[in-house]
């Protein structure tokens, strides 16, 4: 859906869910600000039992001087948007509409209608709706309230900027700017003396075990913010390794989870809490997640929350095998001698798009690299859209250059941003293609168990292979373990 769809309405009617949070705020008032540039006449409103009263939500309002309104009932001509939050979900009253379009990033809960945009892979609707003002060609930038609103939205539904991994956010929060004061004292406005109490109640109940030393705290609804600093609080115990902390909203369950070892990826133990059933993610030691109640109850209605908790952490750690690389020796006994299917892929040598010695960002949808630019880089990027360095002589020697633009689609293409000016490039049209010279053979098994593989390149982050991925290494080198995501394999390597 793109916002111009939505213009044909002249009157708009823009709501947050009940009991406003900073992310439905911020996402509703940017979308304000761009259909009150548009001439449309518009409100933002929100309803629900509470009204808005946390100190952070009440300084944030007032110091962007935030028309937001408080309603019992409406009945609304024109268009409704419901944004983050979807039209008949449980956590906003409903409104009577004709007409109604949906902008969120929770899993979808309601059935699917004409106008909406969820992204559900996003840490706010703070980024979808700033997205889709991109797309619109609305400069956020030239509005400081607007862009200061987002930024700010992002930066508490992803618990300080914790939890993202979508190289959209990041995209967001790197290009916006902002005002520091403010945010520091929004910052220091979080905790009511209900919420230490909240902290310290939840922490003497906490459940711990042993085997794998990890610690489980229940709370009380709260702001997600405080789920992070328990679960901060909690890992400095010297016998706790990971924390996993969750509380029950309207919506559904939200949690907080941390690692100090280098076995759990807290992002990675966030998503397989979340399953299926919404969405969880992060930094490696630092990560959330969030369970919607109506797929809960659906499939584990029969459970309470803490028994679910226990079941999936017991099950995570049953499923999985350690292998280090360079420490342990692999039985290619066990394993069949495939060669990889020469491919076409694309490269760009970023001497030729940059200078040397600029300081960069290579983004792309599964990780950033941080890079002084030299002479001789060369950044492949194969059709997934993932990405890795070379240096020019290993280029040549391994790849030969074909006379065709790339011209794949991936969901997010790989960019460049300038770490001194901010400045952002996109590569499509300076990527070149390349296919593999030779054969590249390898010996591989499916896996039957998940695996964490800790490579010899990357000694302290593992990478996590799925039952049906591939276990692979290099013929010429046994010491170089890695996994192969099974769709990937099948479509590039065939048996000897």
């Amino acid at each position: 859906m793109r916002l111009a769809e939505l213009e044909v309405y002249n009157q708009i009617i823009i709501q947050c869910h009940d009991n406003p949070d900073p992310d439905t705020i911020a996402a509703g008032y940017a979308l304000y600000k761009y259909f009150e540039s548009k001439g449309k006449e518009v409100r933002l409103v929100y309803s629900g039992n509470l009204l808005i009263t946390k100190p952070n939500i009440v300084m944030f309002i007032e110091a962007l001087r935030i028309p937001i309104e408080y309603i019992e009932e409406l009945k609304v001509e024109g268009l409704l948007i419901t944004v983050d939050c979807q039209y008949g979900a449980g956590n906003v009253r409903h409104l009577e509409a004709e007409h109604v379009a949906i902008i969120d990033h929770h899993v979808q809960e309601v059935p699917a209608i004409k106008l909406q945009e969820i992204r559900n892979y996003l840490a706010s609707s703070a980024t979808v709706v700033w997205d889709m003002l991109c797309e619109a060609g609305y400069d956020v930038n030239e509005h400081p309230d607007v862009s200061m609103a987002l930024y700010y939205g992002l930066f508490t539904d992803s618990s300080s900027f914790i939890e993202i991994s979508h190289p959209l956010d990041k995209d967001m929060r790197d290009s916006l700017k902002y005002d520091k004061q403010l945010l520091r004292r929004l910052r220091n406005a979080v905790l009511t003396l209900r919420e230490l109490e909240i902290a310290g109640m939840a922490l003497i109940r906490h459940s711990y075990n042993d085997a794998h030393k990890y610690v489980m705290v229940k709370a009380q609804e709260c702001d997600p913010n405080i789920l992070g600093l328990i679960s901060d609080f909690a890992l400095q115990v010297d016998s706790v390794n990971v924390c996993i902390v969750y509380n029950e909203a309207n919506e559904g369950i939200k949690f907080s989870v941390r690692s100090c070892v280098k076995e759990v990826m807290a992002n990675e133990l966030a998503a397989y809490l979340a399953g299926d059933l919404g969405n969880g993610g992060g930094h490696v030691e630092r990560a959330a997640g969030f369970i919607s109640k109506s797929k809960f109850n659906e499939l584990y209605g029969h459970l309470n929350y803490d028994e679910y908790f226990l079941r999936k952490l017991t099950a995570y750690y049953q499923s999985f095998e350690v292998v280090d690389a360079g420490k342990m020796q692999i039985d290619l006994s066990k394993l069949r001698h495939y060669k990889k299917i020469p491919i076409p892929i694309g490269f760009v040598k970023l001497s030729e798009v940059l200078p040397e010695g600029e300081p960069i960002i290579i983004r792309s949808l599964e990780s950033d690299i941080e890079r002084i630019v030299k002479a001789s880089d060369i950044l492949i990027i194969d059709r997934e859209g993932s990405i890795s360095l070379m240096n020019e002589e290993r280029f040549g020697t391994n790849y030969k250059v074909l006379e065709e633009p790339f011209d794949v689609k991936i969901e997010y293409f790989p960019r460049i941003r300038k770490q001194n000016t901010g400045k952002v490039l996109y590569l499509e049209s300076y990527t070149k293609k390349c296919i593999m010279k030779g054969d590249n053979t390898i010996y591989a098994r499916p896996l039957e168990k998940a695996v964490k593989v800790f490579t010899v390149y990357s000694p302290d982050k593992y990478k996590y292979g799925h039952v049906g991925d591939y276990l692979a290494i290099s013929e010429t080198d046994t010491n170089d373990v890695y996994i192969i995501e099974q769709e990937i394999f099948k479509k590039t390597y065939t048996e000897i």
